[in-house]
C-alpha cells in the first residue's frame, strides 16, 4: 500500500471558535465531523463515535471513564465491560458545554509509545501512514492531527501526550501531578498519570485545561487548586528560558534543527536564554520504568475476570485466574507485569524499588535547582521524528525513545509540547516547555510567544 497523507481540511474548527457555535450549527457541525471521520476509518484513530450531550465534540481516549460507554483502555480483557460512572474530568466538559464524542485508540493500558499494542490495531500518522502517532494516546493525537477532533483528552505517564501530540503536529499539555482530577482515570501508574488537553493550539490547550482542572474531593492525591490561566494569558511577558546543549547531544539532527530554531524564535521574541545542564537521562529511564512498572503490577491485580470484563473460565479459580490474564493481557502488558513484581519482591525491592524512589528525589531537587533561576526549560520530546512502523520493536529500543518526558512526570510538573516544524519529508518536530509545579501560567504565557513566533503551518 502506497503512503497516505492525510489532507488536513477546513472542516475543523478551534475550540475556541466552536464554543461559540450556536445549537443548529454544532449538530450540522458534528454530522459533517462523523462524515468525515467514517472517510478517513483506515487512519484508525476512532475505536467508535458516540455522543455525550449537545455541546462541542471533545474525543476522550480509550482509559476515560464515560457513563454508558463501552471503556476498555485497548484492552482484550476489558470487552463488554461498560463505565457505570462519568470520570470527574468528563462531568467537567459537560458542565461547560462540551461533549465527550468518539473513543479514540491508545496503547493497551496505556503502555506503549507508538499505539501499535492496541487491541484494536494500530493507528497511522495523519502525516505518513506509514509512521506511528506516537503513544500511549495516539488516537487522540492523530484526531486531532489530521482534522478529526476539534480537541482530545489524553493521558500522560511518562508522555503519553506530549510525544503523540510532537509526532502528529499538534499541541499536548501535561498538567502538574494533581491539578487534574483522576478519578475516572483506568489507572498505569498512579503517581505519574494525568490526563490533559490535546489540540490544535496554545490557547485552544489552555481553555481545555481550565475546563477539565480544578479540585475534587473523590481524588485523595487532586492539588484542590482551582486557579484559571485563560483569562491571564499573555504572550508578551518576558521570561528567562533554560536550554540544554548537552542534554540534546543524542537527539536527530531534525529535532537539534528545531532547536536551534526555537532559541532564535525565543531570543527574537525578548526571552532570555540561560544556559543549563542535566545529569544523564539514563537515570530518568531507569528510575521511570521501576516505577511505573512497580505500580502497574499493582493496579492491574484487579483485572481477573471476576468483577468485569473478560473471562476464561478454568476448572477452578485460580486456573480461571491465570486463563483470563493470559489471554486478555497483551505482551507488552505482560513484560511490564513481570518486570514490576521482580522489583517489588522481597529479594530486589531495596536493591531495585527503593533506590527508584531515591534517584526521584535527586531528579526533582535538579529541577528545583534550574527553576531557582529560570522560569522554564525548553527541552526536546522525543529524540527523532516519528518513526515507521515496526523500527521500535524492541521493548528497549521503545523505553528509550521516551528518554526527554518521564523526568517531567516523576518530578510532577507540567509541560507543553508544540510543533515547531517540518522536516524535508513534511514530518513534524516538537518540542516542550517545562514549568515548576503549578505554574501553568508561565507555561502558557511561554509557550503561546513561541507558537506566535515560530508560526508553525
Amino acid at each position: 500500500m502506497g503512503q497516505i497523507i492525510y489532507t488536513i481540511g477546513s472542516l475543523v474548527i478551534t475550540l475556541k471558535e466552536a464554543l461559540n457555535l450556536n445549537k443548529e450549527e454544532l449538530i450540522q457541525f458534528k454530522n459533517e465531523l462523523k462524515s468525515k471521520i467514517e472517510a478517513n476509518t483506515e487512519l484508525n484513530a476512532y475505536i467508535d463515535i458516540q455522543n455525550v450531550g449537545d455541546g462541542v465534540p471533545i474525543a476522550i481516549k480509550d482509559n476515560i471513564q464515560v457513563k454508558d460507554w463501552s471503556v476498555t483502555a485497548g484492552s482484550k480483557i476489558l470487552q463488554g465491560y461498560i463505565a457505570p460512572y462519568n470520570a470527574t474530568v468528563i462531568d467537567k466538559l459537560l458542565d461547560a458545554g462540551l461533549s465527550p464524542y468518539g473513543r479514540v485508540n491508545m496503547d493497551e493500558f496505556a503502555m506503549g509509545s507508538t499505539t501499535e499494542s492496541s487491541f484494536y490495531g494500530k493507528t497511522q500518522n495523519p502525516h505518513a501512514s506509514d509512521r506511528v502517532p506516537g503513544g500511549s494516546s495516539g488516537g487522540s493525537a492523530a484526531a486531532v492531527g489530521a482534522g478529526l477532533a476539534v480537541a482530545a483528552l489524553g493521558s500522560d505517564t511518562g508522555g503519553s501526550i506530549r510525544q503523540p501530540a510532537a509526532f502528529c503536529g499538534i499541541v499536548g499539555m501535561k498538567p502538574t501531578y494533581g491539578r487534574v482530577s483522576r478519578y475516572g482515570l483506568g489507572a498505569y501508574a498512579s503517581s505519574l498519570d494525568q490526563i490533559g488537553p490535546m489540540t490544535q493550539n496554545v490557547e485552544d490547550a489552555a481553555i481545555l485545561y481550565d475546563i477539565i482542572s480544578g479540585s475534587d474531593t473523590k481524588d485523595s492525591t487532586n492539588a484542590q487548586k482551582d486557579d484559571k490561566v485563560t483569562p491571564h494569558l499573555n504572550s508578551e511577558r518576558k521570561l528567562r528560558i533554560a536550554v540544554l546543549p548537552k542534554y540534546i547531544e543524542n537527539a536527530s539532527d531534525d529535532v537539534k534543527n528545531a532547536y536551534a530554531k526555537a532559541i532564535e524564535a525565543l531570543k527574537n521574541a525578548g526571552h532570555t536564554i540561560v544556559e543549563k545542564e542535566m545529569m544523564d537521562a539514563k537515570y530518568d529511564i531507569s528510575a521511570y520504568y521501576i516505577t511505573a512498572t512497580a505500580e502497574a503490577t499493582t493496579n492491574l491485580a484487579r483485572y481477573d475476570g471476576i468483577r468485569y470484563g473478560n473471562r476464561v473460565e478454568g476448572k477452578n479459580l485460580e486456573e480461571t485466574f491465570i486463563n483470563t490474564r493470559s489471554e486478555g493481557f497483551g505482551d507488552e502488558v505482560k513484560r511490564r507485569i513481570l518486570l514490576g513484581n521482580f522489583v517489588l519482591s522481597s529479594g530486589y525491592y531495596e536493591a531495585y524499588y527503593v533506590k527508584a524512589q531515591k534517584t526521584r528525589h535527586i531528579i526533582k531537587d535538579e529541577y528545583a535547582k534550574i527553576f531557582k533561576d529560570v522560569d522554564l526549560i525548553l527541552s526536546p520530546v522525543a529524540p527523532t521524528v516519528a518513526p515507521k512502523f515496526g523500527e521500535l520493536a524492541k521493548p528497549m529500543d521503545m523505553y528509550l525513545s521516551d528518554i526527554y518526558t518521564i523526568s517531567v512526570n516523576l518530578a510532577g510538573l507540567p509541560a507543553l509540547s508544540l510543533p515547531i516544524m517540518k522536516n524535508n519529508e513534511g514530518m513534524p518536530v516538537g518540542l516542550q516547555l517545562i514549568a515548576s509545579a503549578y505554574d501553568e501560567q508561565t507555561l502558557f504565557d511561554g509557550a503561546l510567544s513561541l507558537e506566535k513566533e515560530v508560526a508553525y503551518n
